[in-house]
């Protein structure tokens, strides 16, 4: 049970101190220094996922044609004739590569420089 007093002005309180001696100036920068860290760590800025995307996405003379046939047969069935498509291609490419003698390194720098035109001319938008 709180003992209540009228104070000067009036009122009821159980507050019997002062708000200025409640904590004074050691006691105050003993508490802060124990609830403070010394230090703050500011670790590596978090990087998100790499992305998948494409940085030409939208650009590229065959973009359009490739996005209105995408809203047409469906994404799910687009990806499926994208992923053929991308195979037979990359058939193609080994088959010119043995008919002229070109190593597995090559063959793969091929790849890597038909998917890059790829995406400049819009085929992967």
């Amino acid at each position: 049970m709180a003992i209540s007093s009228v104070n000067a002005t009036g009122f009821a309180s159980s507050f019997h101190g002062s708000w200025g001696t409640s904590i004074n100036g050691e006691e105050y920068a003993t508490m802060v220094a124990k609830t403070t860290p010394n230090m703050v760590r500011v670790g590596k800025p978090l990087r998100s996922g790499p992305m998948m995307g494409n940085v030409n996405e939208g650009k590229g003379i065959f973009a359009p044609l490739v996005v209105i046939t995408r809203n047409i047969v469906g994404k799910k069935r687009f990806n499926q004739l994208r992923g053929k498509a991308i195979a037979l291609h990359s058939q193609v490419i080994t088959e010119f590569c043995k008919s002229i003698g070109a190593d597995a390194k090559q063959r793969q720098g091929l790849i890597r420089l038909a998917k890059k035109n790829g995406e400049k001319l819009g085929f992967l938008a």
